[in-house]
């Protein structure tokens, strides 16, 4: 995984977190715009959730957050 990527999803977990508490879910769309600017970097983001991690499309943002550190 990229070091962007990485932030990103550090950062976006971070404030779901704050706003919404330890119970919040995203998907790896919570990590993008509505439209697609970076159609490399979603799919960066597509294959580690889905191919690598075989995540449910909705997960803790805590989990996420745990698993990428953990990189």
């Amino acid at each position: 995984m990229t070091e962007v990527l990485k932030q990103k999803i550090i950062e976006v977990c971070n404030k779901k977190i704050a706003q919404k508490g330890d119970n919040v879910g995203v998907s790896f769309y919570a990590f993008f715009k509505n439209k697609n600017d970076n159609p490399k970097l979603l799919m960066e983001a597509a294959i580690w959730w889905i191919e690598t991690h075989q995540l449910d499309h909705f997960e803790k943002a805590v989990k996420i957050k745990s698993l990428v550190e953990k990189l």
